[in-house]
């Protein structure tokens, strides 16, 4: 399901930001970064906001819709269940630029958008990763939140070889060129995203990483803990699929 007033205006890039139960932070989050795509003299993109909708309880929806009267750029889609990676993939395959930025609604960072533009229309990548590991990244997120990223990348990297850094967050990439990743991964909710970065990878598309700095505007929306049964199930059920299928 979709709403937006301006489905046909054409547009070069799609900023797709999963959201569940933001009604507290959305109308800051939309409206520092229609300002800052404004005012930053580097940008001169048609562009649109996709909010991928999964499941919220709260006002998340309302609020959307209410902002789409302000901002016209602005698009809603609706996955209608909690589930990140669907509200992800749903928003890419929706998106109608053609480059996509996948983002975070308590990130929204349009610096990381103006250096993997360059990445890919410069130096001729298909996939840009905003990497939080490596050297000169700046992750300002609590300790234990750091602690779980570094735990998760060291799965990927035995389980099913990723070489990169980090795969979740800040991610550019030519949406034509890699729509047959995105057909081709299993697994969604948390890991997804991993999975995107690495059949990427895997398929010998040309994935880079950049240094990104990250604050979060507020605690996840989703407790860190009660994920973790999860991308257990769904790491063990990538590592089948990619080491043992070979899929």
């Amino acid at each position: 399901m979709s709403d937006s007033k301006n489905a046909e205006k054409p547009v070069s890039v799609s900023i797709v930001i999963p959201v569940y139960n933001e009604e507290g932070i959305l109308s800051a989050s939309v409206a520092d970064l229609t300002q800052k795509l404004e005012n930053d003299p580097r940008w001169d993109r048609e562009y649109e906001i996709i909010l991928s909708e999964n499941g919220s309880t709260d006002g998340t929806v309302e609020k959307a819709h209410e902002l789409m009267e302000s901002y016209p750029r602005l698009r809603l889609l609706r996955a209608g269940e909690p589930n990140y990676g669907l509200a992800m993939r749903k928003g890419i395959l929706q998106a109608r630029g053609e480059f996509v930025m996948c983002d975070e609604i308590d990130l929204c960072d349009t610096d990381f958008y103006v250096r993997a533009l360059k990445e890919i229309e410069v130096n001729g990548y298909d996939m840009v990763v905003g990497s939080k590991a490596l050297d000169k990244s700046r992750d300002k997120r609590p300790a234990y939140r750091r602690a779980a990223t570094s735990v998760l990348n060291f799965m990927l990297r035995v389980f099913v070889g990723f070489k990169g850094t980090d795969t979740h967050g800040l991610k550019a990439f030519n949406r034509r060129r890699l729509l047959e990743v995105v057909d081709k991964c299993v697994v969604d909710k948390d890991l997804f995203a991993s999975e995107f970065v690495i059949r990427a990878e895997r398929m010998r598309f040309r994935v880079t990483e950049i240094p990104v700095t990250v604050v979060e505007k507020r605690p996840p929306s989703i407790n860190l803990f009660r994920r973790v049964p999860n991308v257990l199930k769904n790491m063990v059920r990538l590592a089948w699929v990619i080491r043992v299928t070979n899929r």
